[in-house]
């Protein structure tokens, strides 16, 4: 329960009680329009609870992740051994490395349009320079 008592949880649960209280105090707003004539405020006097509803609804599943979830390790502590040449290592961080793969040309037969195979000569010079801009293409 403490970790619901830190600043930065003491301000979401007051922006969570002004959101609702704001919300519902709206759809009251609406529902005295809609009783004085407004049709359109029919409308607006179910939407606003339905916020407020969402607001209860995030700030209820929040809480509980934080409540179940592990206490957070900042990443500058976490050790991280070296691993040996040649092996991979899993990572002890919440953060997973990219997956890096090779760029593989695929194969097109283009013999029969010229217009195609100068497009798909360009698109392969393009893939194989993944730093240059058009512009810089020599053909």
């Amino acid at each position: 329960m403490r970790r619901l008592w830190t600043p930065a949880w003491i301000a979401r649960h007051a922006l969570a009680v002004v959101l609702v209280g704001g919300f519902l105090g709206l759809g009251w707003w609406q529902i005295s329009r809609a009783a004085g004539g407004n049709t359109l405020s029919w409308a607006y006097a179910f939407e606003w609870p339905v916020f407020a509803a969402f607001v209860v609804f995030i700030w209820l599943r929040e809480v509980r992740l934080t409540l179940r979830g592990e206490p957070e390790v900042p990443v500058a502590e976490v050790p991280v051994s070296p691993a040996p040449a040649g092996e991979q290592t899993t990572p002890t961080t919440a953060f997973r490395r990219p997956v890096r793969t090779a760029r593989q040309p695929v194969g097109y037969d283009d013999s029969g349009d010229p217009e195609l195979a100068a497009y798909n000569h360009y698109l392969a010079w393009l893939n194989e320079h993944p730093g240059a801009r058009p512009a810089d293409y020599p053909g």
